[in-house]
């Protein structure tokens, strides 16, 4: 048998390790080219536009959004993903979200789980529940906290280490949605700022459009851009 020197094995090693990061970070695949809508549709596309490298979503008085709006990723459902991106949000509160596992009604509005986005409280980095079985606009879990729904819909709630924050007006957050199952994790600007096991039956969404939302309301302008998804 022939016999591999300790160099010989540290430099087979390495090559190992620096392959598997390779085929790791290649996993992410962007979904947003930086210049065009290609790959994105909304109903209503007069709100939407690509304004420094990002996708835009804007209203204004002269054009108002009187009903939430959403830019849908045109790749197919998602289900089991990593999503990372990129947003910053001026007026209107700072409401917007990134709506996954969703289904979309005829009438342009979302039906399931959305990552959301306030300029603050427990809105922001929570898990939302949009328009499911009627409800309304319900959150799940807040930001800073976990919560186990059984399935019977109760639900159990803790406290997590940390609670997201907003950077100044003007700056761009990052965003990373974990969806594995019924397991759902939040970051926001590298904190954990929530996490939801969603086990209610009938309730829970393992898969669904995936979607960018442009809040009703008062005129307001909502960016993405650096969007990065893999699909587990």
């Amino acid at each position: 048998m022939k016999t591999i020197s300790p160099f010989t094995r540290l430099v087979l090693c390495l090559s190992v390790a620096l392959t598997a990061g390779s085929l790791s970070a290649a996993e992410f695949e962007s979904i947003f080219d930086g210049k065009s809508l290609k790959g994105w549709k909304a109903l209503e596309m007069s709100y939407w536009s690509v304004r420094d490298h990002a996708i835009t979503g804007q209203s204004t008085p002269e054009n108002p959004c009187t009903s939430n709006q959403f830019m849908v990723w045109q790749g197919g459902d998602v289900a089991d993903f990593e999503l990372k991106l990129k947003f910053r949000v001026k007026g209107n509160g700072g409401n917007s979200g990134v709506q996954f596992r969703s289904l979309l009604k005829p009438n342009g509005l979302a039906v399931g789980y959305q990552a959301d986005i306030y300029q603050s409280g427990p809105y922001l980095g929570g898990v939302c529940d949009e328009m499911h079985n009627r409800k309304g606009h319900e959150l799940l879990t807040a930001n800073g906290t976990k919560t186990v729904i059984d399935a019977a819909g109760k639900r159990t709630a803790t406290n997590l280490d940390a609670k997201a924050t907003m950077k100044p007006e003007g700056e761009w957050n990052d965003y990373h949605i974990t969806a594995k199952g019924q397991h759902i994790i939040l970051r926001i600007n590298g904190v954990k700022c929530s996490e939801l096991i969603d086990q209610e039956k009938g309730h829970f969404d393992l898969k669904g459009f995936l979607g960018l939302q442009l809040r009703s309301g008062k005129p307001m302008t909502v960016q993405f851009k650096d969007i990065y998804l893999k699909q587990l």
